[in-house]
């Protein structure tokens, strides 16, 4: 039985839209966030339902009643377009949050205060001109260990929490020193399965790369000989099962057709998954959440919202579309 959640869609230009009934009926989101806003990253809080953090073109704000309204969390982040934000699930008053132009910062308190991290960062690189954040993630393992994907420039470690950061892999300033076979720095993603051993994965536009030593070599999953078309974007985990991945995908960032692989078992095999109506773009995004780890929703970038509540078995796709979509987040009511 599916468990009764709240879904939210971030979106370029027209704010959150929020529904509380699977999709059925939506309201925009108008208390305390402007409702023209651009929302870049949408995070819940893995400890507290009701607490749901947005990332937009003017800061960082906080929602305490599942995204009914928002309060900003003032301070350095008002100067930045906030696009990953992460809890830590042992400590959830310390909040991390990656911007564009890329930088990233650390709330000890809940996001009353803010410090700037010491990350080595490029000031431009290809194609986006100024790198920002596009994934951030708190090892759920071990939350000294911190993962930051940037765009378009690599991958960066911390295994102290924030305090020193290391570059694996490519970066727009070149080789990293560490970080062996992961050779595209164009990151669009990352995440970190549960339990021992880890394995981190990491997308870019063209492989999917998977590491079980913290980063310091990668093997590269070779998913063109797999996927129908090759630009890889989104992943999400199986919330109680680390060997599904789901990884979206479509024929470039302002394409017209996408699609979902889902791997049961981390990425050997693949199957591409059974959509009603194929994606009008790449798939953009995914939510999750551990209450109900048959729940999956996934979204494509051009506002098409399709929702799973097998695994990933068969999909709908919702009545409802957006515009330009950048992020979703899921919550049990």
């Amino acid at each position: 039985m599916t468990t009764a959640h709240t879904i939210c869609i971030g979106t370029m230009a027209s704010g959150i839209w929020r529904s509380e009934d699977e999709g059925h009926s939506w309201s925009n989101i108008r208390d305390g966030i402007w409702n023209d806003s651009n929302i870049y990253a949408l995070t819940a809080d893995p400890t507290d339902s009701r607490v749901i953090y947005a990332g937009t073109q003017e800061g960082i704000f906080r929602s305490d009643d599942r995204a009914v309204s928002f309060r900003r969390l003032e301070g350095p982040l008002n100067d930045y377009q906030v696009w990953a934000i992460a809890v830590d699930p042992s400590n959830p008053d310390t909040i991390m949050a990656g911007c564009g132009p890329s930088a990233f910062f650390r709330s000890r308190d809940a996001g009353r205060n803010w410090e700037k991290m010491n990350v080595p960062l490029a000031e431009n690189c290809p194609n986006v001109r100024e790198p920002r954040a596009t994934a951030l993630v708190i090892d759920p393992n071990d939350s000294r260990i911190v993962w930051a994907g940037i765009e378009v420039d690599g991958v960066r470690r911390s295994l102290d929490g924030g305090d020193t950061w290391t570059a694996l892999g490519a970066t727009a300033m070149g080789e990293a020193d560490t970080g062996e076979g992961i050779w595209d720095p164009d990151i669009h993603d990352i995440v970190v399965t549960r339990g021992a051993p880890s394995l981190v994965i990491t997308s870019t536009p063209k492989e999917i790369f998977t590491s079980t030593d913290l980063g310091e070599s990668w093997n590269p999953l070779k998913v063109k000989e797999y996927f129908p078309t090759m630009y890889c974007r989104p992943m999400a985990l199986k919330e109680n099962d680390p060997k599904v991945l789901f990884v979206g995908n479509g024929d470039g960032p302002f394409g017209d057709t996408g699609s979902i692989q889902r791997s049961l078992d981390q990425g050997q095999t693949w199957e591409t998954c059974d959509l009603p109506v194929e994606p009008n773009t790449g798939i953009w995004k995914f939510a999750t959440h551990a209450s109900d780890p048959d729940l999956v929703y996934a979204c494509s970038h051009f506002g098409q919202v399709y929702a799973s509540h097998n695994g990933g078995d068969s999909w709908k796709k919702l009545k409802r579309d957006f515009g330009e979509i950048w992020t979703m987040t899921v919550t049990p009511n």
